[in-house]
């Protein structure tokens, strides 16, 4: 397949699940206006972070009143995850030039991570296969700030009665739905639930989400070494 071929694939493959995005990056933009932030700073931070959830994680604490200490504690355990997905890649795409690793670095997000890692393993003989991540990467960037425009120029004739906010966990439950196929992917994800539900009002600081991933990262080492020392 042809370099425009392969990123019009992933355009198409990570299509369905923009659906959530939107009300997600409405919900960004109604969030940031309504805590008095204004429509450059709010849009500014979309084009900027491009994170996601850590983006409303950020202002809520920020809103809540958190300490500096607790914010960036608790954004960057949001965002760890992106660590894994460039674990995961690297084995792919560790003969990119750097400025190739620097751009899809900036647009890999989740949902393209989740369509495009199954087409790279699919594809690994195929050199010019990380074009898939990049369509993938560039159409989540688009719809995540024209999303966030409309928050921040609708967001006051936005209805609460809408549920939008319901659509963040979807989102995110949208990605898992094929993980729960394997029971070790279940046992992970049970994990870091009860551990994040129950440390909620126990850990201190608010530090519930970093224990919650740390403690979900060892059970999967763990499980995947029983595994590897069985074969």
């Amino acid at each position: 397949m042809t370099k425009s071929k392969i990123f019009f694939k992933g355009i198409l493959d990570v299509g369905p699940l923009m659906i959530p995005v939107v009300p997600f990056g409405i919900i960004f933009g109604v969030i940031g206006m309504d805590l008095g932030i204004g429509p450059y700073m709010t849009f500014g931070m979309s084009v900027i972070v491009f994170g996601g959830a850590s983006q409303i994680v950020l202002l809520q604490l920020f809103s809540g009143g958190a300490s500096s200490i607790v914010i960036l504690s608790s954004v960057g355990a949001v965002n760890s995850r992106h660590l894994l997905y460039g674990a995961v890649l690297s084995e792919h795409l560790s003969g990119l030039k750097f400025i190739w690793k620097v751009i899809i670095s900036y647009v890999l997000v989740d949902q393209a991570f989740a369509v495009s890692n199954e087409y790279l393993k699919k594809n690994k003989k195929n050199k010019n296969k990380h074009y898939h991540l990049l369509g993938g990467g560039v159409t989540c960037w688009t719809i995540w700030q024209i999303s966030t425009l409309v928050g921040i120029f609708l967001g006051s004739i936005v209805s609460e009665e809408l549920g939008l906010k319901f659509a963040i966990p979807i989102t995110f439950l949208a990605l898992l739905i094929n993980d729960f196929k394997k029971i070790k992917n279940v046992i992970v994800m049970l994990v870091s639930g009860l551990i994040a539900t129950f440390g909620y009002h126990l850990i201190p600081f608010k530090a519930y989400i970093i224990v919650a991933a740390l403690s979900a990262l060892f059970v999967a080492a763990f499980l995947t070494n029983i595994k590897l020392s069985k074969k």
